[in-house]
């Protein structure tokens, strides 16, 4: 669904420029962005974004993991994770919030537009 309203969750700033890039060159609509996981719940529900990129390990208070386990909780809103976690520990938190995807970073155009377009349906 090119145009779709994303919002993404990244403390990298400049992997989180290349996340922007990307999806602008994939015909997304950026709707919002944070570094701060303890800023993303707020945002993610004032944006009401179609889909949202988590990355995992951020550094706050939270992580991407317990960012999912609210969206879950309280919204409708589908989320994928990006990230370069693939233990197996992380994985089973992971699958426990029920996210739509997970990418591992490095990623490519393809590997995200696959995935946005798969969280989206």
């Amino acid at each position: 669904m090119t145009g779709a309203r994303i919002f993404f969750v990244e403390d990298d700033e400049i992997v989180a420029k290349v996340i922007d890039w990307r999806l602008n060159k994939l015909g997304y609509h950026v709707c919002g962005s944070t570094k701060k996981a303890s800023d993303a719940i707020d945002l993610i529900e004032k944006k009401t974004p179609d889909l949202v990129l988590l990355d995992i390990d951020l550094n706050d208070s939270m992580d991407g993991i317990d960012i999912g386990k609210v969206l879950s909780s309280k919204t409708n809103i589908p989320f994928i994770y990006l990230t370069s976690h693939t233990e197996d520990i992380i994985l089973k938190r992971a699958k426990d919030t029920r996210p739509r995807g997970y990418i591992e970073k490095p990623f490519t155009d393809t590997d995200l537009r696959i995935a946005i377009e798969l969280g989206l349906t």
